[in-house]
């Protein structure tokens, strides 16, 4: 519980599902991490009370991202409790549309397609450049993509996977620009992750059989668990990915092979 000692993170969408798997890691390897959430305040402090439980430390901020002046609301409540950044976690995102159902290129409507984009794209980009003066030389950006923007992606999910494609160019490009500083950039892009988001149709009514023919499309036989993607969160926040910066991490357990 020392490889980020004396550190602090920001982990985005931080209270729930890989948010929660990644901010409970950095914790327990010694970051004090801000749980960033934007509705679900017991999630919020669930998590915080989970990473204190284990002898870390962590304090919960809310703001709600994609909407103007998020990204300023969110750096204030971080700085009522902190001093500078030393990694910053854009994990917070959307799949569905503003109906709460996946949608076709047919269906997507521009309210959808707007928020598709405010919350996975526009909210990561801001929040890195209203940050870059709190986050401090030799730091740490990870953006969370996806396995679907290699590759066609699933035609409902076309606007979200074109949100995270954004987050790709986003990462290598900015790798370019913050390296003098030694900030490493990074995306890990996971695929299928049994999370409450995809909960529906991995163990919906009706929806049997989904979990197994999904855990099917990895070499490795089953689907990815949040801790599997926090571990890899932990590696690019860590000193030994000192000379990784500006790659897209495969996270799909295989799936794309």
């Amino acid at each position: 519980m020392s490889a980020l000692r004396g550190r602090t993170a920001l982990v985005t969408g931080g209270s729930r599902g890989i948010g929660r798997a990644i901010s409970q890691r950095l914790g327990r390897d010694g970051a004090r991490v801000a749980v960033h959430y934007g509705r679900d305040e017991t999630a919020a402090k669930e998590t915080v009370s989970a990473i204190e439980a284990a002898g870390g430390r962590a304090f919960a901020v809310r703001a709600e991202l994609g909407v103007p002046g998020g990204a300023e609301a969110l750096w204030a409540a971080f700085d009522e409790e902190a001093d500078g950044l030393d990694i910053l976690v854009n994990n917070a995102g959307i799949n569905k549309a503003v109906d709460g159902t996946l949608k076709r290129v047919g269906e997507v409507t521009e309210e959808d397609f707007d928020r598709l984009f405010a919350v996975n794209t526009k909210a990561p980009f801001f929040l890195v450049q209203r940050g870059l003066t709190r986050l401090r030389d030799g730091g740490r950006i990870v953006n969370v993509s996806t396995g679907l923007t290699h590759g066609a992606a699933k035609p409902e999910l076309i606007a979200y996977a074109m949100s995270k494609g954004a987050i790709d160019v986003f990462t290598s490009t900015l790798a370019k620009d913050l390296g003098g500083r030694g900030i490493t950039v990074n995306a890990v892009a996971p695929g299928a992750v049994d999370t409450d988001m995809n909960a529906g149709w991995l163990r919906g009514e009706g929806n049997s059989g989904a979990r197994e023919a999904l855990g099917a499309i990895s070499p490795l036989g089953r689907v990815a668990d949040p801790t599997d993607i926090g571990d890899i969160v932990a590696f690019l926040a860590s000193d030994d990915s000192r000379w990784v910066t500006g790659q897209w991490i495969d996270a799909t357990g295989g799936a794309l092979l």
